[in-house]
């Protein structure tokens, strides 16, 4: 099966990945992050998150910690130790004060909720760098 890239889906855009169980969270999070010029995905739990990742080789992963079957550090520590995803950047986004054991678990920033569209745009265009050249 090939994988699917922002380029081969030919918008061009960075492509970002968010594992949140929270219906609400994820609306403002897809209006937010597309309003910024992103490409959104969804998965609901750490199971389809970590297929996701797998199969979209996303530029950014952002994930909660609180999943239902594997919860976001696994996620985290699942995708750094895969020869395959161990380069994309993770963000843990959570409503647990876990810094700590987000950066234990390998991720690359931790955001503590509440969502607040600023500081998450900002921290995804930090962690992205250069990367974050998208089409409009």
């Amino acid at each position: 099966m090939p994988v699917e890239t922002d380029e081969q889906d030919g918008s061009g855009k960075v492509l970002i990945l968010v594992v949140e169980r929270d219906p609400h969270i994820k609306k403002l999070e897809r209006f937010f992050l597309e309003q910024a010029g992103f490409r959104v995905e969804f998965a609901d739990d750490g199971v389809h998150g970590l297929e996701r990742a797998r199969l979209l080789i996303p530029h950014l992963l952002i994930t909660e910690i609180l999943l239902p079957g594997i919860d976001g550090l696994s996620v985290c520590r699942s995708l750094k130790s895969d020869p395959s995803t161990k380069d994309i950047p993770v963000l843990i986004f959570s409503i647990l004060s876990a810094e700590a054991r987000a950066r234990e678990a390998g991720a690359d920033a931790f955001l503590l909720k509440p969502l607040d569209d600023a500081r998450l745009i900002d921290a995804v265009v930090k962690m992205l760098g250069d990367r974050t050249e998208v089409s409009e």
